[in-house]
C-alpha cells in the first residue's frame, strides 16, 4: 500500500519509488511548486494541472493532494501544416484533450519544431506481411501494443467488476477495456485492496471523470473511470466484489460505460471479444 504520509509528513519519500505504470497521490508541502513536484516524478507540469483540473501553475496550496498520473501517449513533433485536428487523427488522439494537456490556445497556430504529447495516442505500425488466416482474434488482441500493460497474468486474482457487462472494447490506452453497461449498473471491486483515489467531484480528472483506483496485493493497481459517482473514499479497505460506484458517462466518455484498468499486470479481461459477455481470467 502507498502510504500517504512518511517520516518528512508527506508521501514524497516513496513516490520517488513507485514504478512507472502506478497512479501516485501526493500532499503538497509548503513552499513546492508545480515544478518541484514535476522534476519528482519525472511527468510534466501540464501532467498533474491536467489530471487535477488545475486554473494553472500557481494553483496548488499546501495540504492539497494531487493526483500523479503517469505520461500516457505519443510524443509528436510539429511540422508545416500540422494542425490540432491532423495531430488528433493521425495518433487517435482528440484535439480538445491535446490541447489542454500541452497547455495550447486552440486558436493559436503551432510552432514548427515543437513536440507536444498526444494523451493517449497511438501509434500503428505499418505491418510488413499480411497476417496469416489462422492467427486467432485472442492473440490478435494481446500482440496489440498498448501503455502501462506490463505485468504477468494473475489467474483468479480478478473478477469482472461488471458481471454481465458486454465488452464494447478490447485492450487500449493504459492497459484497460470498456465495458457496456446502463447508467447506474453497479461496479464492484476487481479484488480486495485498499482505495488510494476516490474522485467524486464531476469534473474532468485527466478525461477520466468520477473514478477510483484500488492498490492491491500483488502490487498492481485498478481504476475505474466514467463513474457517476463512487460510493467509497482514499483510504477504505474494500473487498472483491464490494460496490465501489456506479456506471455513467463523466469525464472522455460518449455514452454509459467503465472504463477499467490494471496497472503492473494482465488485464483480466485482455482476451475477450468484443460485443460478448465473459468472466475474468
Amino acid at each position: 500500500m502507498i502510504a500517504y504520509s512518511g517520516p518528512s509528513g508527506t508521501m514524497a519519500d516513496v513516490a520517488i519509488s513507485t514504478p512507472s505504470d502506478r497512479i501516485s497521490v501526493y500532499v503538497v508541502r509548503p513552499g513546492d511548486t508545480i515544478s518541484d513536484i514535476s522534476d519528482m516524478f519525472g511527468v510534466s507540469a501540464n501532467t498533474i494541472i491536467w489530471a487535477n483540473n488545475l486554473s494553472g501553475a500557481k494553483d496548488v496550496h499546501p495540504g492539497d493532494t494531487l493526483v500523479i498520473l503517469p505520461i500516457s501517449g505519443v510524443t509528436h513533433t510539429i511540422v508545416k501544416g500540422d494542425t490540432l485536428k491532423s495531430i488528433a487523427k493521425k495518433y487517435n488522439g482528440d484535439a480538445t484533450e491535446i490541447a489542454q494537456y500541452n497547455g495550447l490556445d486552440s486558436g493559436e497556430p503551432l510552432d514548427v519544431g515543437s513536440s507536444v504529447i498526444i494523451p493517449g495516442g497511438d501509434i500503428t505500425p505499418i505491418k510488413a506481411v499480411t497476417p496469416k488466416k489462422n492467427i486467432s482474434s485472442s492473440s490478435k488482441i494481446t500482440s496489440e501494443p498498448y501503455l502501462g500493460g506490463s505485468g504477468s497474468a494473475q489467474s483468479g486474482f480478478y473478477i469482472n467488476p461488471v458481471p454481465g457487462a458486454l465488452l464494447t472494447q478490447g485492450i487500449h490506452g493504459w492497459n484497460s477495456v470498456d465495458l457496456g453497461a446502463a447508467r447506474g449498473t453497479p461496479i464492484r471491486a476487481a479484488a480486495t485492496g485498499t482505495i488510494i483515489i476516490a474522485r467524486n467531484n464531476g469534473a474532468w480528472n485527466g478525461g477520466y471523470g468520477n473514478y477510483v483506483v484500488i492498490t492491491h496485493s500483488n502490487g498492481s493497481q485498478t481504476l475505474y473511470a466514467h463513474m457517476t459517482r463512487t460510493t467509497v473514499s482514499a483510504g477504505q479497505y474494500v473487498s472483491a466484489g464490494q460496490i465501489i460506484g456506479y456506471v455513467g458517462s463523466t469525464g472522455k466518455s460518449t455514452g454509459s460505460h467503465l472504463h477499467f484498468e490494471v496497472r503492473g499486470a494482465a488485464n483480466p479481461l485482455r482476451s475477450c471479444r468484443a460485443g460478448s459477455v465473459c468472466s475474468a481470467q
